[in-house]
Formats: structure tokens, C-alpha cells, sequence
């Protein structure tokens, strides 16, 4: 039976758990909060079952405990920096505050990030920045997930990437996808509750549909959204988090769930100062004006109404309550605790 548990107290659970692994403590309460924001936003995905190879990782030094960015080129609206290894959401919150501060100083910041490591939801770092007034872009590379468009072999990264602004109601309107036709967190967290995936999510080792999310990840490919846009997409999103960056691309990326992988992940993130091309409550009121033109169009019977980009995850957020964890999250947290020597507060 699956596990309803607090926020607060995976929160806790997930900070305490990495401070043993030398993570400092106001680094191990971020990572542990993109993970449980992530799971109150409704994307398990990218939740507490991530939490397990985070840990595998830090304890073969794949992670770098404590994150040190360098700051390899500085042309003031443009920063290159070098992540050393360092925990991704960490970095990526680092290099999205640089990016801030630059957009403050010249109207737009643009921070390029080599050699970093997962970091989770890349829309935990642009909402970051829309608090912050700016409008943002987060690109990312990863590990191999899909072949190139007509291909079998998996040569190309889910690769996401994220817009955000505020959205004029307190909150942000965002945009947070992979090219694959779903993130292959996805496939990871049905195969955490034993289900099987729709068909049209992967292929299996011979280039065959698949249901079974076991067959999809041992040797299968996720397929690209849209066809070979998704795969177009993605490859010129390497181009701007890995061969521009400095960072590693293509095939040479490692995955969050590989204990002993070099990552080499490689990051842009863009911040635009909303302010210098209007005022921003002037913003803040065309976006108002923009979302109720969208909502404001007649509903299909039987949708449930309308959203704009988002606003699912700001509703699920505000809503609160417990969180639902799979039985085997459950117990991979069980394990990681004993190991850890951290009591459960469940």
C-alpha cells in the first residue's frame, strides 16, 4: 500500500540524509526541497526516488559534496563557470542567481555551466528567477535517452529546458518539458509502482513498441515528442548546455542513476530584467490580459477547463497535504535511512 507522508517531513528527512554524505546544510535543505516541491507539484518523476542515486553517487565522489563554482570567463552580461562535480541543484541555483544579478546590471544575464550534474526540475531554477522579476530560459543536456530520428541506438539526451515569467497573479507561468515524448523519469517512477507505460512512450533493445518500463530502460529508447522535432530539438539543446558551454555532449554525458559516471551535465541559463523593457506591474498586467484570452475561449465538454503553462503545478503547490510515495520509494528510503543512520519520521 502506498505511503501518504508530510512535506515537511521528507523535507527534513532528505536534508539530514545528505548532510551525512558531507553536503552542507543549507545545500542539503535546497536539494531535498527541489525533490519534494517536485512531488507536491505532481511529477514524482523527478521526486524522493531520485534521492537514493543522489546519495550513491555523492558516496563514489561522482558528486562533489561541497560545490565550488569557477568562474572561468566574466564579460559581464555573459559568466562562464565551471561546476566542479558539484550537486546540480546547487549549481544550477548558483549560476541562476548569477544570472539574475547580471540581468540587474546590463538589462540580461547569461551564465553557461560545464561539468555540473543533474539537478532535478528545471522549472524549481526559472521560477527562481520570475520571483526575482526576470524573465528566464534553462537549458540542459543529459544522459542518452533517445536515438537520433530514424535511428535505434540512443545517441541524444531528453535534453530539457524551461521558460518562465511572472505570470501577474503572484506566481509564474512556466514551461518545463523534454523532447522525449515523456521524461524518462516517468518510465522510472511506473516502474517504481510495478505499471505498465502507455504505448508510444519507448521502444524496447530490438526497436520493438513497449508497455513494460523495464524493457524501455534496459537497452530500449524513449521516443522524441513530435517526431523528428522532438529529435531536432533536442540536439540544439546539447548544442547550447554542451558544446557551447564547454561541457560534455552527446554520448559523454552520464546519468543521475549511474553511480560511477562522470555527469559532465552542461547548463545555460538566461535571465531577462523584465523591468528594462517596461515597468512590472505593466507586465504583470499584459500577462494577466494574455492568460484570460486563453481561459477565456469556450472549453471542450469533459476537460475539466483550462490552464495556462504552469498554473497545474502552482494549484497542486498551493493546495498542500500529504504526499503519496510508492511502496518501493518507500522502501529505497527505508534502505537509504538504515545505511544513513537517520530515523524515519514516518
Amino acid at each position: 500500500m502506498d505511503t501518504m507522508i508530510s512535506a515537511d517531513d521528507l523535507r527534513a528527512f532528505g536534508t539530514r540524509v545528505l548532510q551525512t554524505q558531507g553536503v552542507p546544510a543549507a545545500d542539503a535543505e535546497l536539494v531535498a526541497d527541489s525533490l519534494v516541491v517536485a512531488e507536491q507539484w505532481g511529477h514524482p518523476s523527478h521526486g524522493m526516488l531520485r534521492l537514493p542515486w543522489y546519495v550513491k553517487r555523492l558516496r563514489t565522489g561522482r558528486i562533489a559534496p561541497v560545490t565550488e563554482l569557477t568562474v572561468l570567463r566574466d564579460a559581464g552580461a555573459l559568466v562562464s563557470v565551471d561546476g566542479n562535480s558539484g550537486v546540480g541543484q546547487v549549481v544550477a541555483a548558483r549560476a541562476t542567481d548569477l544570472a539574475v544579478e547580471r540581468a540587474r546590471l546590463h538589462g540580461i544575464g547569461a551564465v553557461g555551466v560545464r561539468n555540473s550534474n543533474h539537478f532535478g526540475t528545471a522549472a524549481y531554477f526559472t521560477r527562481r528567477a520570475a520571483a526575482a522579476g526576470c524573465a528566464a530560459i534553462l537549458t540542459t543536456n543529459g544522459s542518452p535517452a533517445m536515438a537520433p530520428w530514424g535511428g535505434m541506438d540512443k545517441a541524444v539526451g531528453a535534453n530539457p529546458w524551461s521558460f518562465a515569467a511572472p505570470d501577474g497573479h503572484g506566481d509564474a507561468a512556466v514551461l518545463d518539458i523534454a523532447n522525449t515524448g515523456v521524461a524518462r523519469g516517468k518510465i522510472y517512477a511506473a516502474a517504481e509502482k510495478g505499471a505498465p507505460i502507455p504505448a508510444g512512450w519507448a521502444l524496447d533493445a530490438a526497436g520493438r513498441p513497449t508497455t513494460d518500463p523495464a524493457a524501455a530502460l534496459d537497452g530500449g529508447v524513449v521516443l522524441p515528442m513530435g517526431g523528428h522535432k522532438g529529435y531536432a530539438i533536442s540536439f540544439m539543446m546539447d548544442v547550447f548546455s554542451g558544446v557551447l558551454t564547454g561541457s560534455s555532449f552527446g554520448t559523454d554525458v552520464g546519468g543521475p542513476w549511474q553511480p560511477d559516471a562522470h555527469s559532465g551535465a552542461g547548463h545555460l541559463v538566461i535571465a531577462i530584467d523584465v523591468c528594462r523593457f517596461q515597468p512590472l506591474d505593466v507586465f504583470e498586467q499584459r500577462m494577466r490580459a494574455l492568460i484570460d484570452q486563453v481561459k477565456g475561449v469556450r472549453v471542450v465538454p469533459g476537460t475539466g477547463g483550462i490552464l495556462y503553462p504552469g498554473e497545474r503545478e502552482n494549484q497542486n503547490l498551493a493546495a498542500g497535504g500529504g504526499i503519496l510515495l510508492p511502496d518501493k520509494t518507500r522502501d529505497d528510503l527505508q534502505t537509504l535511512a538504515d545505511a544513513c543512520g537517520v530515523p524515519l519520521a514516518w
